[in-house]
């Protein structure tokens, strides 16, 4: 049987283990002036809507994901809404650097880190919800939203504990902010020296 706890955590490490590496790459990446604070500032629009975006989708699924198959609201149209808006968020992270590519790879590891804890989870529900979840799975893609599915209910139970930990969690990717702004300084000041540059 699946250990849904320990796969978080795993995945918790993995987030953190990544992040330092890509921490210690971008420290080595300079941006192309031109497009850098565009890119910024795209990129704190994206981290915003993914801190907006995950409480909105813990309103739904806060303390539920062990105990029921949640598929109204966001849950809906994606299986995994609170990932998808975590792609956005690490777009909106590697963003910060005002390099496009740099963005678009640090997406690319969320997407890579999430589709293993996804699989496994799916395991797990699988394995606790057996053919409902299943019906859920045929009709429900993984990650990228259809719209078209959209239901909803008319009342939605809150559990204010869980969306406020969501919230939380989410604010730590405004850290990007700050983070990538003394990489600049220390660029800036010949402290590091960076190896290239991309657009």
């Amino acid at each position: 049987m699946v250990d849904i706890q320990r796969v978080q955590l795993w995945r918790k490490y993995i987030l953190a283990a990544g992040l330092a590496v890509m921490l210690a790459w971008t420290a080595a990446v300079r941006a192309v002036p031109v497009l850098e604070h565009p890119v910024e500032h795209l990129g704190l629009v994206c981290i915003l809507a993914c801190i907006l975006g995950r409480a909105w989708c813990s309103l739904y699924i806060g303390g539920r994901k062990k105990q029921e198959i949640v598929d109204v609201g966001p849950y809906s149209i994606s299986r995994n809404p609170l990932y998808v808006f975590s792609f956005l968020g690490a777009f909106g992270v590697g963003a910060q650097t005002g390099s496009l590519v740099v963005a678009v790879v640090f997406a690319a590891a969320a997407y890579v880190v999430f589709r293993v804890v996804v699989g496994r989870e799916e395991a797990f529900l699988v394995q606790t919800f057996g053919a409902p979840y299943q019906a859920y799975v045929a009709r429900t893609p993984r990650f990228m939203p259809n719209l078209s599915l959209w239901r909803d209910d008319d009342v939605l139970s809150i559990r204010p504990v869980f969306f406020l930990r969501t919230v939380r969690d989410g604010l730590v990717f405004l850290l990007a902010v700050p983070v990538f702004e003394s990489l600049e300084l220390l660029q800036r000041a010949g402290g590091i020296t960076p190896l290239f540059q991309l657009p």
